[in-house]
């Protein structure tokens, strides 16, 4: 038996959309991380880019369990000394919630040149409007 390796011409990208509403951060996050990478075909492979297009909508209405949300510090350097920023998780969410959403998203995927590109296939809105109509997007229940 030989082991399947998937080239570019066989790769079909399809579009979900994830409704983030009431939902825990980390497992819309997750779920958006599956489908990005692939994983839920039966044609993956690690070392190939055969993920879907994810958009999720509503990222301001993302919940986080238990103190997180006074908790939670997003940590970033300038790479100059005493260049450490931090921002609040609460803050975060009330000026930015879709780069909360693309944090988690990103920090589940793998990194290297793979989930650099996957990344790149993910969008996220605040609101539960999204550009993405054209393409005819799936839900994807969670």
């Amino acid at each position: 038996m030989s082991t399947y390796m998937p080239k570019t011409s066989d790769i079909t990208r399809k579009w979900y959309v994830i409704d983030a509403a009431d939902k825990p951060l980390g497992r819309v996050a997750a779920a958006a991380a599956t489908i990005l990478r692939g994983k839920n075909k039966p044609t993956f492979a690690p070392h190939a880019d055969c993920g879907d297009h994810v958009v999720i909508i509503n990222c301001a209405k993302a919940v986080l369990t238990g103190k997180k949300l006074e908790q939670k510090v997003y940590y970033h350097h300038s790479g100059w000394i005493g260049g450490l920023k931090e921002v609040k998780y609460s803050d975060m969410m009330k000026n930015n919630p879709e780069r909360a959403m693309l944090l988690a998203v990103g920090g589940m995927l793998p990194k290297n040149t793979v989930g650099r590109k996957s990344l790149t296939r993910c969008r996220a809105y605040a609101g539960d409007t999204h550009e993405q109509t054209a393409q005819k997007p799936e839900a994807f229940q969670i």
